[in-house]
């Protein structure tokens, strides 16, 4: 695409404007507009008989012209018309186009014609006569002897003059006019201008207005995957002075071709297929609507993912001995061969990994223990024994499929191949059938012997906190969750508490009451009894216990406000660092002593929007970055839980949990009485899931290409060494690809995840004898190379794509102002499509539609979402800063499901199925997913809102009294923001409470408390539920039609 092929011919340059200086557009081999010429045929322009009639596959639309004749176009002809002579059923594709997968008619050849000039301008000509036209084919089937277009490949674009790329040509930039020649026999034939414009499969054409002629009705077929406004009539299509309007192709009728056309009739790209057509690409109709006259756009028609996350199946399809999806996803499973390539893909090239995440429902990954023989790996790039290496020598050799060395197989490891070159016990390893597979690693894979699982509570006891009740909450919830602490019976445990003095605990399991000592010296901490601060859980058990049971009334008179969160930091460090593991911080106020103390900031509004506006989102004391590398180091990994209602400096303390690949849980505003569950569950969770201790982890990949970026929660040991102190299913990690050589040669690239970490004990089992065995988990998968951007575009996956984007950005907000992230997500967007229009361009006219790859149609809604959320939003008055950071934390940490959930929540209307007999409920159809548009909201209904993080329960204004009164009991008609949600003994009520459940157990990572609003409460319901709807314009924000008519201006800018 915009290089020069000689053999073609090029386009004159700039010709003097006139009547027919727009080009008539492409005619598809399945259209009945008119007549089709093939090499070597020479015929006259027929008008078309009164009789016919439109077919589904016709465009017959009126003529295009500037007053030069009253010449219409009429319908084109009724297959069965006797009087006009049918078309011959056999088909040989002429040699210039051999990418047509439809017949065009092919009629009698005749002597050369000699060159003949068109009617003088303003001349008005005669109609030719009828019968001399042939009829379209009968049948749209493709022959067999015509070769099929690969699927999904596009047609070959137009070569422009020297001098001129594509992009600086392809309609409707700026570009060279293209005026046709028009021959005709004699000057008493009319110029053939008629638009003869076809349906494209996935969009609706458009019929140009034109004077003295009313448009013909038009059949639309819906296509799979299509977008189909009602067709509205659009301004007359003309060119432009400097525009490139796209030339005809082989199958115009000759009256309509040019000279060189005639000359050399494979010159012109050839059009596609039906379903070829429509896999390429999709569209919307951004012209006038009826009645208007700017453009417009019908909101029914738009894109949404109702569907939530679509896993890409057909590539699992293609390749089967890859892993799940939810293990490691690409932005795209076609990786592309060249540099030249890369720099058309203006998305993100790269990678989701979740190592951790929860198997498919009834799998489990296998384990595999090679036992004497070691683990099998390639020597030179360590690549671990996988699916895709092959066997050779008998089974004597395998080779690595990522560097291709070949590799002696131990004897412990050999057997014999079949006929077909595989092994003969390929069913009995799984390390060769399973993209995803666990190593028992051998103790040679040990830096040290795997240390006990460590939980250490580091908790605020300022006035703040005991007010809240945050402290009786943690309290109850640690002690409820002894038991399911993993790594029994080898897990330690610890405390310490703060305020402006450092609380320590003695728990040794002699005593019957815990002990406390306080140090009061910040500048120069130091560590009583520190053989006696950690404990073995099972043996202290007791003393934990009676610790537990008396923290909350401990404090409960507690009047002291300051703060000393830094040095109880360093203590906890100096009591920890021998053996590792989890630290837990409960911080309820902004720290205020010794090191590590924080002031306010962020309360000055004219610092947004200036170069100095970042600076509030990063840390503003060094020591908490010094402080998490150094945790990372001796395998410490810090969660933070936060609950001031006052500004407590989350850009700061989160950095903790950033560097530790740990997380942040905000709970702003935070009292026991309403959020209790909520921190409750959460935490019970963060203590029992399933996490991997001191891990590394690595991710390798084929020669020539190599991960050069990585982002998310973790240090960065060495270029791609990943530090983990503590992961787990609730953490993915993206990372950016790029070519190391100019030309890939490979046909396949491979990729192969590893995370080495000890196993401390899992939530569903009791590990004695295996407890401290040292475990790899290997993920493989492999992706094609192509040479084709179009390829690229169609094996995109927009889930892992928006996962990207999303950490780019957010970290993009880190550096620069957050306008300069917002519009960098837009900018990549236009980019994408423009280049992918261009890649159309030329071979079918575009006119006013927006076109997008099948596989991207939910990336412009996802963009405008990731704009309007928490960490990227609006400015000073749209988010408090520790929200904004703490969302900013949370989103770089999120699955990929969580974070399409976040960016596209879940609307459902649930009053309906209140109403509805028991035997007939249907969780399918309760779940049954509305836009997030006013427009779905009904005042006479109950609505559920969902993004993953909390319910809003909207009440409309005319919703039944008696639907309200069951769910609500006394309280019905009471502001909504002072009654709590509760069960209430009624079919109704525990309906209701029962699909809350449902969609709580969906995603157990966090709880979503419930909020109810009912209509017109403001500004509660405009903060709770309208401020949400992304695709409404909200607070001078876009409105989803209205980002879709930015991003196709700027598109058709330089396209």
């Amino acid at each position: 695409m915009g290089t020069e092929n000689p053999g073609r011919p090029n386009f004159p340059m700039r010709p003097s404007a006139t009547p027919f200086a727009s080009a008539p557009p492409p005619v598809t081999p399945f259209s009945t507009s008119g007549p089709v010429a093939s090499e070597g045929t020479s015929f006259r322009a027929t008008l078309p008989t009164a009789s016919q009639v439109t077919t589904p596959f016709s465009s017959a639309g009126p003529a295009v012209g500037q007053g030069v004749s009253g010449f219409r176009h009429s319908p084109p002809t009724r297959f069965s018309d006797p009087s006009v002579p049918s078309a011959p059923t056999s088909y040989i594709p002429p040699a210039g186009a051999p990418f047509q997968r439809f017949p065009t008619p092919q009629f009698p050849p005749t002597a050369q014609a000699a060159p003949v000039r068109g009617p003088p301008v303003g001349q008005a000509p005669l109609q030719p006569p009828v019968a001399q036209v042939p009829s379209p084919p009968v049948s749209f089937r493709p022959q067999s002897s015509i070769p099929p277009v690969s699927k999904g490949s596009p047609s070959p674009t137009v070569n422009f003059p020297s001098g001129l790329s594509q992009s600086d040509s392809s309609f409707p930039g700026t570009g060279p006019n293209f005026q046709p020649s028009f021959p005709s026999a004699s000057s008493s034939y009319p110029a053939a201008r008629a638009t003869l414009q076809p349906p494209l499969p996935g969009y609706v054409t458009k019929q140009p207005a034109v004077p003295q002629a009313s448009p013909m009705p038009l059949v639309f077929h819906a296509q799979p995957g299509s977008y189909m406004p009602p067709p509205t009539p659009s301004p007359p299509f003309s060119a432009q002075q400097g525009n490139y309007v796209p030339a005809p192709p082989l199958a115009t009728p000759l009256g309509l071709q040019s000279r060189d056309q005639m000359q050399y009739p494979g010159s012109m790209p050839p059009v596609g297929g039906i379903q070829s057509l429509m896999e390429d690409f999709s569209s919307l109709s951004l012209t006038s609507m009826p009645g208007s006259i700017g453009p417009g756009l019908d909101s029914t028609v738009l894109p949404r993912p109702l569907d939530g996350d679509v896993e890409p199946k057909s590539f699992v399809e293609t390749y089967p001995l890859n892993c799940n999806p939810r293990f490691l996803r690409l932005t795209t499973t076609a990786i592309p061969n060249s540099q030249s390539l890369v720099s058309r893909w203006h998305l993100p090239l790269g990678a989701v990994v979740c190592p951790l995440a929860e198997a498919p429902e009834g799998e489990e990954v296998p384990i595999v223990n090679f036992a004497s023989s070691g683990i099998i790996r390639c020597r030179r790039c360590r690549t671990y024994v996988n699916p895709y290496i092959t066997f050779t020598d008998a089974g004597r050799k395998w080779r690595c499929n990522i560097c291709s060395l070949l590799n002696d197989v131990p004897g412990d490891y050999f057997v014999h191949l079949d006929a077909a070159g595989q092994r003969i016990d390929l069913d009995q390893r799984p390390e060769l059938t399973k993209g995803s597979v666990e190593f028992v690693a051998p103790t040679e894979y040990m830096v040290r012997p795997p240390m006990p699982p460590l939980y250490f509570f580091l908790i605020d006891v300022s006035v703040s906190a005991v007010r809240s009740g945050m402290i009786e909450v943690a309290a109850q919830t640690i002690k409820s969750c002894l038991d399911q602490l993993p790594g029994f019976p080898r897990t330690q445990i610890g405390f310490i508490t703060y305020d402006s003095t450092i609380h320590f605990y003695n728990m040794k399991s002699s005593l019957t009451q815990p002990q406390m000592m306080v140090v009061s010296d910040l500048d120069d901490i130091f560590v009583p009894l520190p053989d006696d601060l950690l404990v073995n859980l099972s043996e202290s058990r007791t003393v934990v216990e009676a610790f537990l049971d008396s923290l909350p009334s401990m404090f409960q008179d507690n009047l002291n406000v300051e703060s000393a969160f830094g040095p109880a930091l360093k203590a906890a460090f100096m009591v920890m660092n021998q053996l590792g593991g989890k630290l837990l911080i409960f911080q309820n106020t902004l720290p205020s002593l010794g090191v590590g103390r924080l002031r306010l900031r962020g309360d000055d509004p004219r610092v947004y929007g200036t170069e100095k506006e970042h600076i509030l989102r990063l840390p503003e004391d060094p020591f908490y970055k010094q402080m998490a590398a150094d945790l990372t180091k001796y395998q410490i990994g810090v969660n933070i839980y936060a609950f001031s209602d006052k500004y407590t400096d989350i850009a700061s303390l989160g950095t903790l949990a950033k560097y530790t690949g740990g997380q942040v849980y905000y709970y702003p505003s935070f009292m026991s009485v309403i959020h209790g569950e909520k921190f409750r569950h959460e935490l019970a969770r963060d203590l029992t899931r399933e996490t991997a201790w001191e891990a590394v982890m690595r991710i390798r990949c084929g020669k020539g290409i190599r991960f050069t970026s990585y982002h998310g929660n973790f240090m960065l040991r060495s270029t791609d060494l990943l530090a983990l102190p503590a992961v787990d299913c609730d953490k993915a990690y993206a990372m950016q690809l790029s070519l190391e050589e100019t030309l890939l040669t490979t046909q396949t690239v491979y990729f192969q995840v590893a995370l080495l970490y000890p196993l401390g004990g899992d939530v569903n089992k009791r590990y004695t004898a295996s407890c401290g065995e040292r475990r790899i988990r290997v993920h493989t998968l492999a992706a094609p190379v192509v040479a084709d951007l179009g390829e690229m575009y169609r094996q995109a996956d927009t889930a892992a794509m928006v996962s990207l984007i999303s950490r780019l950005a957010i970290e993009k907000t880190l550096a620069h102002k957050l306008e300069d992230a917002r519009n960098s997500v837009q900018q990549r967007i236009v980019k994408a499509l423009r280049e992918y229009r261009n890649l159309y361009a030329v071979q079918h006219r575009l006119g006013a539609r927006m076109i997008y790859p099948e596989s991207l149609k939910f990336l412009s809604l996802y963009g405008l979402s990731l704009c309007k959320s928490i960490p990227l939003r609006g400015g000073y008055a749209d988010a408090q800063l520790d929200e904004r950071c703490a969302a900013g934390f949370t989103m770089m940490a999120l699955p990929i499901k969580k974070l399409l959930k976040l960016l596209y929540p879940t609307l459902i209307r649930v009053d309906e199925h209140l109403l509805k007999p028991s035997s007939l409920l249907d969780f399918e159809n309760i779940m049954k997913r509305l836009p997030l548009i006013g427009k779905s909201l009904d005042s006479r209904g109950l609505y559920i809102y969902d993004d993953g993080f909390r319910f809003v329960l909207w009440f409309g204004r005319m919703l039944s009294p008696d639907i309200s009164r069951n769910l609500l009991g006394a309280d019905f008609a009471a502001e909504l923001s002072k009654v709590i949600l509760i069960e209430h003994g009624n079919e109704m009520s525990r309906r209701l409470m029962g699909i809350l459940k449902k969609l709580r157990e969906a995603d157990p990572s966090y709880y979503q408390l419930s909020y109810l609003v009912r209509q017109g409460e403001q500004p509660r319901e405009g903060l709770l539920l309208l401020a949400k709807l992304v695709e409404d314009q909200i607070g001078g924000t876009s409105s989803y039609m209205d980002w879709i008519l930015q991003i196709h201006r700027q598109v058709q800018q330089n396209a």
